[in-house]
């Protein structure tokens, strides 16, 4: 059965790009605003507070992980913040870790955090369909995970960027999976999370090909059409035709830059009817036709 997380997190195609360990004692504060940056944050002793836009604080405890997919604007601070939490506080290293706060005294807290790419030219959709943050508390296979990221980006062994990209497709969809349930924001997670929209979610991804309509979707997913409606826009985010039409743009464009097949080709793989019909609608969402995108963004041969 087609598994939709797995499919979306290997179109994203995650990699690892720094890490390090911070720890911080007194009352400190970090500010960053780097959109499109993906932010994990494992707590590997004591505790802090992170702040991210638009999303009440979370008060963060040994074990506890955090992902932020797209790196919305976010504050990291002491357990109680500093008057002004967004003011950058100085750093030193020390001992080989960067030390916030004050600077002499044994720490409150420290934190692997770090950061990665998502490879993929379609990130920024992609990312629309999970939550903007995941928060995962008492899950030590992920601790363990990141432990592996952190020693293989250190070492300079054969083939650590690979392992370094299959380490972290598995830790997000181990952090995303371990988030699933109301708690979480909306976006795919919380739609999986739930097993009558699940059904319909599976067979977007398992038929992208079908003239799909919100009432056959509602009958897949044994709801009301205004039921099924509204359950899969507050879960998910969006409306069940603008998360089918992402993900077959998703699908297009990932097949335009292989240059698996001819326009009507592809056209007919991801649900149109005829060639014009895809490329109008693909211009209007992506705002270049097709034909031009494949020879902009196909990928080398041999990729």
């Amino acid at each position: 059965m087609t598994d939709p997380l797995a499919e979306v997190v290997t179109l994203l195609q995650p990699a690892v790009r720094a890490s390090k360990i911070v720890n911080g004692a007194g009352r400190w504060s970090v500010r960053r605003a780097e959109y499109g940056q993906p932010y994990y944050c494992v707590i590997l002793g004591g505790s802090s507070r992170i702040v991210v836009d638009g999303h009440a604080p979370i008060a963060l405890q040994e074990g506890d992980f955090v992902l932020i997919p797209a790196a919305h604007g976010f504050t990291m601070t002491s357990l109680d913040p500093p008057t002004s939490e967004n003011i950058d506080s100085p750093f030193v290293l020390l001992n080989g870790e960067v030390r916030v706060g004050i600077k002499s005294g044994p720490p409150d807290v420290r934190l692997l955090v770090g950061h990665c790419v998502f490879d993929s030219p379609d990130a920024a959709l992609l990312v629309s369909l999970l939550p903007q943050v995941v928060h995962v508390r008492g899950e030590k296979r992920l601790a363990t995970l990141v432990q592996l990221v952190r020693e293989e980006s250190r070492e300079q062994r054969p083939a650590r960027d690979v392992v370094l990209a299959r380490l972290m497709e598995v830790i997000l969809i181990e952090a995303l999976r371990s988030t699933a349930g109301t708690a979480a924001s909306p976006g795919l997670v919380r739609g999986l999370a739930d097993a009558r929209l699940a059904i319909a979610i599976r067979q977007m991804h398992e038929s992208p090909t079908r003239p799909w309509t919100v009432a056959q979707l509602a009958k897949e997913a044994a709801l009301s059409r205004s039921a099924f409606f509204e359950r899969f826009s507050r879960a998910v985010g969006v409306a069940p035709m603008e998360y089918l039409l992402a993900w077959r743009m998703a699908l297009a464009k990932n097949l335009l830059r292989r240059n698996e097949g001819g326009v009507a080709e592809i056209a007919e793989r991801v649900g149109y009817s005829s060639a014009s019909t895809f490329s109008v609608a693909f211009t209007r969402y992506v705002g270049v036709p097709p034909t031009r995108y494949a020879r902009e963004q196909k990928e080398p041969q041999g990729a």
